[in-house]
C-alpha cells in the first residue's frame, strides 16, 4: 500500500482549501476582498483550487481608497479578468462625498480609518455574510487573537473577547440578522509559506513585489514612494533606488525595502534572513498607537 505524506505546503494548503469549502457550503452570500496584494493573490488561487473545474463561487470585491500602487490595480483587473471573477469596487472618495467626511490631513494622510465605512457599506449594500481575507496571525498582534471565522456585529465591531472556540477543525458561521463573518483562510501561513507557496505553484504577482527603480524620500529610516498622495517639502531629498515592497497597501502608509531580489528564489532568500515582520518593517499606519491595527479592527476594518 503506498501512502502519501503531505509537506508542510501542502499541509497548510489543504486546511485553507477545507476552509475555503466550509464557507461555501455555511454561508449564502460570501465576498472575498481582494487588492491585488500577494496575500489576496495567494486567496484566489486556493479558491480556484477549491472549486475547480467551475469558476470561485464568489465575487472579489476591493475597497478602493484611492491611494491605490498602479501596479495593484492593474493587476487586480487583469487577474479578474483571466480568472472569468466577478469584480466589485467601492471607492472610499464616494463615501467621503456621500457621508461628508473628513479626510485626514498631513504629510502621509491616509484613508486607511475611512475605508471602513466604505466596507461596512459595501456588505449591506450586497448583503455580504461572510468576508474572506488574507490576514494571517504572524503579521500584527491583533490579528493573533483572531479565530477562521471571526463574527462582527450588526455594527461590523469585533469584540476579541468574544472568540468562538475552534476544536478539531470544526468552524461556526452561524450568525443573526445583520451580523456577518470575517473568514482568514490563511491564518496559520507565514510570510515565508505565502512566498514558498508562490514559488512551488508558480503564481505570477504585481512587478511591485520584486526589485526596481522608484523615486522614493527617506523617512524616519523608512523609504516612501513619491507620489501626488504625500505631501513633500524642503525638507525631503528625493533619491532612486533600487526596491521593492513586502507588503502592498496604500502609497501613503507603505514603505518599500532596498532590495536586489529579482526573482523568487531571491525574495525567498531574503525573507528567510530577515528579522523584522513585513508589517513591522514597512507599514506606517501599524505605528499610530501601539493598538492601531485593533482599534481600527474593533470599529469595523477588515
Amino acid at each position: 500500500m503506498i501512502t502519501h505524506k503531505l509537506d508542510y505546503l501542502e499541509q497548510l494548503e489543504a486546511e485553507s482549501i477545507y476552509i475555503m469549502r466550509e464557507i461555501a457550503a455555511q454561508f449564502e452570500k460570501p465576498a472575498l476582498l481582494f487588492s491585488g496584494g500577494k496575500d489576496s493573490i495567494t486567496l484566489v488561487h486556493l479558491a480556484i483550487k477549491a472549486f475547480a473545474p467551475m469558476n470561485i463561487p464568489f465575487p472579489l470585491v476591493h475597497i478602493d481608497t484611492g491611494h491605490n500602487f498602479p501596479e495593484a490595480l492593474q493587476f487586480r483587473d487583469y487577474l479578474a479578468r483571466n480568472i472569468g471573477a466577478e469584480l466589485i469596487v467601492r471607492k472610499v472618495e464616494d463615501t467621503i462625498k456621500a457621508k461628508n467626511l473628513t479626510e485626514p490631513k498631513g504629510k502621509f494622510a491616509s484613508r486607511n480609518w475611512l475605508q471602513t465605512h466604505t466596507l461596512l457599506d459595501t456588505i449591506e449594500e450586497f448583503g455580504f455574510d461572510a468576508c474572506i481575507g488574507g490576514a494571517r496571525r504572524d503579521e500584527e498582534k491583533a490579528r493573533a487573537k483572531e479565530r477562521f471565522f471571526s463574527v462582527r456585529d450588526e455594527f461590523g465591531q469585533w469584540d476579541p473577547k468574544l472568540q468562538r472556540p475552534e476544536l478539531w477543525n470544526i468552524y461556526n458561521g452561524r450568525i443573526n440578522k445583520g451580523e456577518n463573518v470575517r473568514v482568514f483562510p490563511i491564518s496559520n501561513w507565514t510570510e515565508l509559506d505565502v512566498w514558498n507557496y508562490i514559488k512551488k505553484e508558480n503564481i505570477q504577482l504585481p512587478s511591485i513585489y520584486f526589485a526596481h527603480n522608484r523615486d522614493v524620500i527617506e523617512y524616519d529610516g523608512q523609504l516612501i514612494a513619491v507620489s501626488d498622495f504625500i505631501q513633500i517639502d524642503e525638507n525631503d531629498t528625493i533619491v532612486n533606488k533600487q526596491v521593492r515592497y513586502r507588503t502592498v497597501g496604500d502609497m501613503t502608509c507603505t514603505a518599500a525595502v532596498e532590495s536586489t531580489a529579482e526573482t523568487l528564489d531571491e525574495v525567498v532568500n531574503e525573507i528567510t534572513a530577515s528579522r523584522i515582520s513585513e508589517r513591522g518593517e514597512t507599514r506606517i499606519d501599524d505605528k499610530v498607537t501601539e493598538a492601531a491595527m485593533e482599534d481600527r479592527k474593533k470599529g469595523g476594518y477588515f
